[in-house]
């Protein structure tokens, strides 16, 4: 971290602005949005800096620098276009232990002044370390359609009654876990809409219930998508953000466990093939133990937890204790992956259906419908078909598929790492094994595979490999 990000007080305080012209009068109004006092030094002043002086009872200095306007001030800024000047400001300004900002000179400043989202008294502050402001900018207009300018509302309405709720819920988690049962429920769409009287009844009300839902703990069964954590749902990252325990696999990317709750406890349990980290009757277990202690529990898969994850098998044995559990779709690495590769799953021309597969069964066999699946007009993945690979290609080919079929592996997909290997059914197996791929890995079988070479350019992650 470059920089410490503080928030300033600034009401009633003295701040100096060298400069009068546009950039100076943008500077301007932020101060005096924060309650400060401007004191601003410049031979020409904008009508607007002007006005801005005298809303807030400022001082306005019609000539050059002077080494002491900096008396008195808490706070400097140098919004001039002469460089010399900007230096004179920031010796100044640091001799006398000032804060001192030089508009667009990082190496001038003690402080930089972030992009700034205001939803007054929650405030979101933005900054690239001076390295890139305009980057900052376009990432505080993305946040600014995500936060609704009502959640200043709402953090007014949670201020008010910060203190009551801290004497009715002395444990820390129960009262976490009160607010934000109360910041996401019908209370905050009460203040969202105005009606303030209205969520207050309904806070006081929910204060003086039993309500056994916040020490009962409860399953979230989410899908972390193939490995991009740009790939995950909202609902997704938002119960990540709020489990007290994580369990997850070596499925998951670094990249998405560092999107979970920073103080959450973590457990890792596998899974690499023939190497478990915990059995899956045992992490069907910990999740019961888990959630029967009271515990928010995040069962975090790779991919989707319905498409061969397994997750049907951990939620009947939750359901058996009727243990309470939500379970969040993620994007399939059938999907992901394919996407990143620039391989269409289905396309008019080349395949009218598409079939999801495990390369291997509960005893390591791939005794599969091969006749089925040998059928034209199809696109197959496979999972976890690195193992089978030859036996795959093989099995195919001896049931009518054409050896010349397009086959692709995906290693490591969506990923920075990913890398794609193109070859056929009768050389994809040898393409692999000169090549010293490593799991995760996704097959993908059909025509559709030709479409590779001239959509790939689209992909966010691409490093192919072709075995022409």
């Amino acid at each position: 971290m470059d920089y410490f990000p503080v928030f300033l007080d600034l009401k009633k305080r003295r701040c100096l602005l060298v400069g009068g012209g546009d950039v100076a009068t943008r500077k301007g109004r932020l101060l005096v949005k924060a309650g400060a006092i401007l004191r601003v030094v410049a031979p020409q002043i904008s009508t607007e800096l002007r006005e801005l002086v005298q809303q807030c009872q400022g001082e306005m200095h019609l000539r050059e620098y002077h080494g002491s306007d900096v008396d008195d001030c808490v706070l400097a800024i140098a919004a001039t276009d002469i460089d010399s000047l900007n230096q004179v400001i920031s010796q100044d300004a640091k001799a006398k232990y000032i804060p001192v900002n030089v508009v667009d000179s990082p190496a001038l400043c003690t402080y930089i002044t972030p992009a700034i989202i205001d939803r007054s008294p929650l405030v979101i502050a933005i900054s690239s370390g001076g390295e890139s402001p305009v980057l900052a900018r376009l990432i505080r207009a993305k946040l600014e359609t995500l936060i609704p300018s009502s959640y200043g509302k709402l953090a007014q309405f949670a201020s008010r009654w910060r203190e009551r709720i801290k004497h009715r819920f002395a444990d820390t988690d129960q009262r976490r876990r009160f607010w934000e049962k109360i910041l996401q429920g019908p209370a905050a769409e009460l203040v969202f809409n105005g009606q303030d009287a209205q969520a207050d009844t309904l806070l006081s009300d929910a204060i003086h219930q039993e309500d056994d839902s916040l020490t009962r703990g409860e399953v979230y069964l989410v899908g972390g998508g193939p490995g991009d954590p740009e790939l995950l749902t909202l609902r997704a990252l938002r119960l990540m953000q709020q489990a007290d325990v994580v369990l997850y696999d070596r499925l998951v990317s670094d990249g998405v466990m560092e999107l979970v709750r920073r103080d959450a406890e973590r457990i890792y349990v596998g899974k690499r093939r023939s190497e478990h980290a915990m059995e899956q009757e045992n992490i069907n277990q910990l999740l019961v133990d888990l959630a029967l202690q009271g515990k928010r529990v995040l069962r975090l898969k790779g991919g989707d937890p319905f498409i061969f994850g397994r997750g049907g098998e951990e939620i009947e044995l939750l359901a058996q204790h009727h243990i309470p559990f939500q379970v969040v779709p993620g994007i399939t690495a059938a999907s992901g992956c394919a996407a990143y590769a620039g391989i269409p799953l289905t396309h008019r021309d080349y395949a009218q259906s598409v079939r999801f597969v495990t390369g291997h069964l509960q005893d390591d066999s791939t005794n599969l419908q091969w006749p089925e699946l040998a059928e034209p007009g199809q696109t197959l993945v496979f999972y976890m078909g690195l193992v089978g690979l030859a036996e795959i290609c093989a099995a195919l080919i001896a049931h009518g598929r054409a050896p010349d079929t397009p086959v692709a592996l995906v290693e490591k997909g969506t990923t920075r790492d990913q890398r794609v290997l193109i070859a056929d059914l009768a050389t994809m197996a040898q393409t692999v094994a000169d090549n010293n791929v490593h799991g995760p890995t996704l097959l993908i079988i059909g025509e559709v595979v030709k479409l590779h070479a001239s959509l790939q350019w689209f992909s966010p992650a691409q490093n192919p490999v072709d075995s022409d």
